[in-house]
């Protein structure tokens, strides 16, 4: 029996985002063209942190439109028998903010360094103060979101 993709809920959606390695940030170019650019993004409630170069297409588009979505990919599994993969997924729309006050940026690489650098926490302040003058912080709020699944065959 073959199983159709199945919209999941909220609370699915936000478990893929928490584990996703990376994601999948789409926004909008200064000519109106999409662009879109893979981050590494932490979430914190209804918010995602992410870091960038202060310069560059990406901050000059968060702050020109700041309405992005994201995607995020959580387990895959290629099923080649089958013509299929098994997968976990997210979308989420919302509108990114930098963040500009010293304390705010520190909490959300604090996050961020949290996420992908677990057991180097006695190293965080000093790698944090210093980068962060030459590092730009958005925060994404999570106005939509909406999780997929396709499960391997066998799974519930």
């Amino acid at each position: 029996m073959r199983r159709k993709d199945r919209e999941m809920d909220r609370a699915f959606a936000l478990e893929v985002l928490d584990k996703a390695e990376w994601m999948t940030l789409a926004m909008t170019g200064e000519d109106g063209t999409p662009y879109c650019v893979p981050v590494n993004a932490v979430r914190e409630g209804d918010w995602l942190y992410l870091h960038s170069a202060p310069e560059g297409e990406k901050a000059e588009d968060l702050r020109r439109r700041p309405r992005v979505c994201l995607s995020a990919v959580g387990d895959t599994c290629v099923i080649p028998e089958q013509y299929t993969t098994a997968f976990e997924s997210a979308v989420v729309r919302g509108e990114a903010g930098e963040l500009i006050d010293p304390e705010k940026k520190r909490r959300a690489l604090h996050l961020i360094c949290q996420k992908y650098c677990p057991g180097q926490e006695a190293d965080f302040d000093r790698t944090i103060d210093r980068s962060i003058a030459r590092t730009a912080v958005f925060r994404i709020h999570i106005d939509e979101i909406a999780g997929k699944c396709k499960k391997q065959p066998g799974q519930g």
